[in-house]
């Protein structure tokens, strides 16, 4: 049974690589930023925590306040019970309930005792309390308490059950960093066109799709996520991925699944064919969950997770094998560019095959103020939400500002660096190497930065 009672809000919705580069035609000198040693936060010191199993006493009346939170009645003694622990390492779950628990006198209690147990009021005002109570949580690392999956487990799947397999099946998810982002699991078959029952991001399964001529629905001035694979490109429109977030389909002779976490600003293709033998293709679906605001996806077939920005196996079958799925490039155009450079593209159709109209911009200014679940401090050497191309290349994480990298191509410049070059394809960025081209995607900084902390930064001075 799903939590029922308690206030629910949902939220729809370093380095040694070489340092060499050369320049030609009309670019700016182009220069390279190594990830900081050490930057500051801007977070308090943590606080100092024991090691070792909670006493039994406290396990006991956190599961008590679990209760309270399902049921949405007054837990006052059970909470000074466990601050009188003086354990901070509890303040993981605090936060964790005050995700679910956002007004009242229960809401109210859970932000006190955080504060009683860590030393940080979270009254800010410039996020709902569980993401300030998260980012200073994630600024420390503070440890876990032994039983905290376990717990975190009773909390969650009293929300949403289909969750139960992940913390069941978990081979490396670090549940910590795991938080909800206001939507239930899609769990529909394959093929299934129907909306989810209780609310859930539905992905699109094989979705018609039009040649170039028939997209004229959409503006030329509009992004798309565009894919080549073979002798074949697909393009997927913007709004109607912040819809869905999530597509399966078949092209160039191999299957694809291609998330967007709209958090994030990134498009990703991973080959779900990539799978040992003995296992079938991977259907790739939205979770409902967020780990530092990444969208946490799964594999229908086996209920295995996957980091979406990695494609590495975390919990269930396809983790235990040691799966890391296939990455291929994924190309942020406008329209009319990338028809003009691939004038044999595909083209989602303009009703995704559900009879259905799409918004021209479905989030709006959603994320205009930065993110809006927890992240923790984000390395300083580029804007939270510029947008970046990230490549990884002979282990070597590298991003490639956007804004800038265009420019200098646009302008006839070369961007090339130890035998990689970054080039245009529309007006988006691909990126190849010596052997051919490397896996990449577009993203904001913050996300790329938190999921590949050693990266180098290219990027062009002056001009």
């Amino acid at each position: 049974m799903r939590l029922v009672g308690a206030v629910i809000f949902l939220v729809i919705s370093a380095c040694t690589a070489g340092t060499g580069f050369e320049t030609t035609g009309t670019s700016a000198p182009i220069g390279l930023v190594e990830a900081p040693a050490d930057f500051e936060t801007g977070y308090p010191p943590a606080p100092d925590v024991p090691s070792g199993p909670l006493e039994p006493r406290v396990v006991d009346e956190l599961g008590g306040l679990l209760v309270g939170v399902a049921e949405a009645t007054h837990e006052s003694e059970a909470l000074d019970e466990v601050v009188a622990a003086n354990d901070a390492r509890v303040a993981w779950l605090l936060a964790d309930m005050m995700r679910f628990v956002q007004v009242g006198e229960m809401a109210t209690e859970l932000r006190s005792a955080f504060a009683r147990l860590t030393g940080v009021r979270l009254d800010s005002g410039e996020h709902p309390p569980f993401v300030d109570a998260m980012n200073h949580l994630f600024a420390w690392d503070l440890p876990a308490f032994p039983e905290y999956d376990r717990l975190k487990a009773d909390l969650y799947t009293t929300v949403e059950p289909g969750w139960l397999p992940f913390f069941e099946q978990n081979v490396s998810i670090d549940w910590r960093y795991v938080t909800w982002g206001g939507v239930l699991i899609d769990d529909r078959p394959f093929g299934d066109t129907a909306p989810c029952p209780d609310g859930c991001i539905p992905a699109l399964d094989d979705p018609p799709t039009t040649d170039a001529a028939g997209g004229s629905w959409y503006p030329d001035d509009s992004v798309v996520f565009g894919v080549v694979l073979g002798d074949e490109a697909i393009a997927l429109p913007q709004n109607q991925m912040e819809v869905h977030e999530m597509v399966n389909l078949g092209m160039g002779g191999r299957r694809i699944g291609v998330p967007y976490c709209t958090l994030c600003g990134s498009a990703q293709a991973y080959l779900t064919d990539s799978v040992p033998e003995g296992f079938e293709t991977a259907v790739l679906r939205t979770s409902g969950l967020l780990s530092r605001s990444n969208k946490v996806m799964y594999d229908l077939i086996t209920g295995s997770v996957f980091d979406t920005f990695t494609g590495e196996g975390r919990s269930g079958p396809l983790a235990e094998a040691g799966v890391t799925l296939e990455q291929i490039t994924v190309v942020a155009s406008t329209w009319g560019d990338w028809k003009t450079a691939h004038p044999e593209t595909r083209i989602l159709a303009e009703d995704g095959g559900l009879g259905r109209s799409y918004p021209a911009d479905p989030l709006g200014d959603r994320d205009d103020d930065g993110p809006i679940f927890p992240v923790g401090p984000v390395d300083p050497r580029l804007p939270v939400q510029e947008l970046v191309v990230g490549v990884v290349a002979d282990g070597t994480p590298i991003a490639f500002p956007v804004a800038e990298t265009r420019r200098v191509l646009q302008e006839g410049g070369d961007v090339m660096v130890d035998g990689i070059t970054a080039m245009l394809d529309g007006d988006g960025i691909r990126v190849v190497g010596a052997d051919g081209e490397l896996p990449a995607h577009q993203a904001y900084w913050f996300a790329w930065s938190q999921f590949h902390p050693t990266t180098v930064v290219r990027t062009t001075l002056g001009g």
